[in-house]
């Protein structure tokens, strides 16, 4: 196994970022070279060989109802353990909220490197070293980190920086099923309580997105651009100047001290377009802007832009959508 990549799974689904991390793992090594470690509990059969059969040549589940939500300690432990197991040279995650959280706790324990928000990967013919490409200094380059001395080489993958594998392309996968032991699920952290994300606010995932910053002006504003997203359907995602005011909570946030996002479309309405804003969305495949000030920074990555107040072009972008019109 040289490629070991960590799936994610909720709701008894494996998530599509798992699928992605696939695709990135298939254009670095044979599928025979290729495993998986999934953690959770109570996934259907059909589940596991739906995701084998994408390309996974070994997956590995731990099942316990302590692993259905994450915890550092239990998930790195068995990570841990899993490549002292079969000792791959690379391991990549989802830049997730689970996999932000994961990685870098389990590649502190066993002293290897990791980059964070990947965009590419490749593997140095020379040398055979990982190729990790993420965006630095606030986007404004795009640098590529290598992990000569240190493994495994681990990196996180930004969701949407690439197309799923489609299941039923492999039929020579194993699927071992294992429970792990009490030692390995101890943590110094209690659960005190549970709260859902509004899946209407899921950022990660999400194809479209409609982005408010602070030419939103007041939160009275809010519901027609919310209304303007539920035309779309599309999440709803801030700056961090209208997260801080409190018009709207912090999984909303996109940007450097956020969530970072890929979708097909990015709409920005009264967005600046500040660095530390950019380095969260700049890899989405159309963006249009709509902010009043022609010097507005996001204008420069728009494909599509409108200089005008949104108070007065929201209205009419509703409008249209209502009669059937498309953006």
């Amino acid at each position: 196994m040289k490629v070991l990549i960590l799936a994610e799974c909720d709701q008894q689904k494996v998530l599509p970022i798992s699928y992605e991390l696939l695709t990135r793992a298939k254009a670095l090594v044979p599928e025979e070279e290729i495993g998986a470690l999934l953690l959770g509990a109570g996934l259907p059969r059909q589940e596991y060989e739906k995701f084998s059969s994408a390309g996974v040549a070994r997956l590995i589940v731990y099942e316990s109802e302590q692993l259905l939500r994450f915890r550092a300690e239990p998930y790195s432990a068995i990570l841990q353990a899993c490549v002292a197991e079969f000792k791959p040279e690379i391991v990549l995650g989802g830049a997730t909220s689970c996999g932000r959280s994961w990685l870098p706790y389990a590649a502190m324990k066993m002293h290897a490197g990791l980059t964070a928000d990947c965009t590419e990967l490749g593997i140095e013919e020379k040398t055979g070293l990982l190729l990790q490409t993420r965006p630095a200094i606030g986007g404004n380059i795009m640098a590529t980190i290598k992990t000569p001395k240190h493994r495994p080489q681990m990196a996180t993958i930004r969701p949407r920086s690439t197309a799923a594998a489609e299941p039923g392309s492999w039929s020579g996968g194993q699927i071992e099923l294992r429970q792990p032991p009490p030692a390995w699920l101890e943590s110094s952290l209690q659960e005190l309580g549970f709260e859902a994300v509004d899946e209407s606010r899921e950022l990660s995932a999400a194809r479209k997105v409609v982005v408010v910053g602070r030419g939103l002006k007041r939160p009275e504003n809010l519901p027609m651009v919310e209304e303007l997203a539920g035309l779309l359907g599309a999440a709803l995602g801030a700056t961090r100047e209208v997260v801080d005011r409190g018009w709207l909570p912090y999984s909303c946030q996109i940007g450097l001290s956020g969530r970072t996002i890929t979708p097909e479309l990015y709409l920005g309405l009264g967005v600046s377009g500040a660095i530390q804003h950019l380095a969260g969305m700049q890899t989405a495949k159309r963006i249009v802007a709509v902010n009043s000030d022609p010097e507005a920074q996001l204008f420069s990555l728009a494909d599509l832009s409108l200089v005008g107040n949104m108070q007065e072009v929201l209205p009419v972008l509703i409008s249209e959508l209502k009669r059937g019109g498309q953006i």
